[in-house]
Parts: C-alpha cells; structure tokens; sequence
C-alpha cells in the first residue's frame, strides 16, 4: 500500500533471501555473497528502502556517529573543520554530530552537553572547544567513550591530542617582524585558557627575546570579533601606538584591521603591520590579503579520523599527541618599516 513503510523483510521477500542476510548486509556488508549483495542493493532500490540507522545500532551496540564539539562557528577554520572531517568519517561509514558549547556558561554547558553526547551514545568525540576541553573531556573518558582533542593540548595524559604546531607558528611570525625592521610589537589574546593562545603567545615572546625586543603592547579579545575591536581601539588610540601587531587568530585579525582602517584611518601596512594565524579563506581576499600562519586543515583531519578509528576500533594503545608543521604566508598586510631618521 502505498504510503507504507518498507521493510527488510520486504526487500528479504523480492530478493528472495532471508532477512537476517539483508541485516547482515547493511550491517557490515561482507558477511554475504556477492551475488547475494547485489540482489538485496536492486531490491532495496527498486522498493525504495532504507535501513533504520538507529535500529541497528541497538543491535550492534555501535552508533555510528561521532560528536564534535566547538564553541562557535563564526570563525572560518572551524566550518572548514566541520565539513571536512564530516566527508572523511562519512566516507569511513560514520556521520557527525555537531555540539555548539556557549562560552558564557561553560558550567551549565558541560552537563547538558555531556548528557547529550551519552544520550546519543556517539561512538567517539573531536573535542574543539577551548572554553570546555579539560572537563568535558575527563567527563565522557570515564564513560569509556574515545575523545581526541583538536588543536588544543591538554595535561592529561590519557587523552590523544591532533594540534599545529602553535608556539612554532608564533616564534616565526615575531622573527618575520623582526626581520622587517618593526621595534614596537602588540599582540591581541585570544581566550586565556586555551592552549592555542598561550602557545602562540609564548612562541611570540621567545622569538622576540631572542632577538633583543620584548612586547610593546598586549590586549585581550578572547577569540571574539567585537572583543577584538574593543581591544585593537584600547591598543591604537593611546600616545604611543605598535608598528606591528600579531592577532592570536585570523578571525580576530579582521576585526582589528577594520578598525585600524575605518575608525582610526591607518593604513595597513604603511602605519602598521597586522598578521594573523589560521590562514581562513577570507585571509587570501583581496579586502584583507592577511599575512599568517597556515594550519593544515587536511592534515590535521587526517591525523584526527585516523586517531579517532584507532580509538573507535580498540586498537589504540597508548595516547597519541600529534604536532604537525605549518608555515608563514606572506600577503600584503606587512611590509618593512620605514628606517627612523638619525
């Protein structure tokens, strides 16, 4: 009749199998022959069937899902995260779960969040919000679900850890500053409590000293747009202003280069150098053109899925803690400062 809902026993029925071979074969699908297979795929697609996710996985005591956990989606990196690492664990047979944690309830969040990742029984989690890691993360591992943090560490050592390489990023972008001749150096903050931001500064700083300069100027913009704005216009109307300025994170960046444009009529990089750090896509328009550093988001997903499957499938052993290269991108954001008349 139409409007009912098709069953495996129908599809078992037309294909003239059992229908423990049909569940087997959307179970794992190599547990029946091949001609089996290719009777029960043309009967299932001439009815129209398809298995009941959810059903199955009460069976198989496995969800097939895995939940990924960030902070927000206003910054570009993280959509690039999200449909990425959706394709790869589609393409492994899984699909994502995506958890939007608010910054300004961290507390109340974790309970509902961890509740709701139990409650979908997901088969792993990608942990990318720096507001939560720590105690979210020692929340779902003593339930036994695989966790692997993306770009951010944590002291823990039973957790698997996939990050760039954070305070290499930094050092590089202050010996890139150095190098262009600047002497006042500013740096915007991104939130106090994420390894990100403490690595990039810390690597920021080394590379400074090491060439006989120290931070000029240093605000706070916690990884949010109008936070950064607020913290560039604190930074750029004083007496004394930096010639060049590091951005914790691109997103960021754009802010502080909209108001050193259109508030404060400088130009960029003729008054100041800006860079940043992520390499978004907007980074490479020409309205910004920011110079940073480029994180590898293929290979960071990559070292992720093939972190998290381990995990997944018990062969994981021993926590990993992945590190992996990125490197400078030069754009029209700097440029060698001007010589000081002697």
């Amino acid at each position: 009749m139409a409007g009912e809902r098709v069953t495996s026993n129908d599809v078992a029925r037309l294909a003239g199998v059992s229908q423990s071979a049909v569940s087997r074969y959307y179970s794992t699908g190599n547990l029946v022959s091949t001609k089996a297979g290719e009777k029960i795929k043309q009967a299932a697609e001439q009815l129209g069937y398809r298995p009941n996710v959810l059903a199955r996985s009460l069976i198989t005591g496995r969800s097939r899902m895995i939940g990924l956990v960030v902070a927000y989606l206003e910054n570009y990196f993280y959509p690039e995260v999200v449909e990425r690492l959706s394709k790869a664990l589609q393409d492994q047979g899984y699909h994502v779960l995506v958890f939007i944690s608010s910054p300004a309830s961290v507390v109340e969040n974790v309970d509902q969040i961890t509740q709701e990742i139990l409650d979908y029984q997901v088969d792993g989690i990608v942990l990318a919000s720096a507001t939560m890691s720590s105690e979210l993360a020692a929340r779902c591992h003593a339930h036994g679900v695989p966790i692997v943090l993306f770009n951010r560490l944590q002291d823990d050592p039973r957790l698997s850890t996939v990050t760039s390489d954070n305070h290499g990023g930094g050092r590089k972008l202050a010996e890139l500053l150095v190098s262009l001749g600047h002497e006042r150096f500013g740096y915007i903050a991104g939130y106090e409590g994420a390894s990100t931001q403490r690595d990039r500064e810390a690597g920021f700083r080394e590379g400074l000293e090491a060439s006989g300069h120290r931070l000029f100027a240093r605000e706070v913009g916690n990884f949010r747009y109008d936070e950064a704005q607020a913290a560039a216009r604190r930074m750029f109307t004083g007496p004394e202003r930096p010639d060049a300025v590091f951005v914790c994170n691109d997103h960021m960046a754009f802010a502080v280069m909209d108001v050193l444009r259109y508030e404060l009529g400088l130009r960029i990089p003729d008054d100041v150098s800006v860079v940043g750090f992520d390499d978004v896509p907007p980074a490479r328009w020409p309205a910004y053109s920011l110079t940073t550093f480029r994180q590898d988001v293929d290979d960071m997903v990559a070292e992720t899925l093939r972190t998290l499957m381990e995990s997944v499938n018990g062969a994981g052993g021993v926590p990993r803690r992945v590190v992996l290269d990125g490197f400078l991108v030069q754009r029209a954001t700097t440029r060698r400062a001007p010589t000081s008349a002697t």
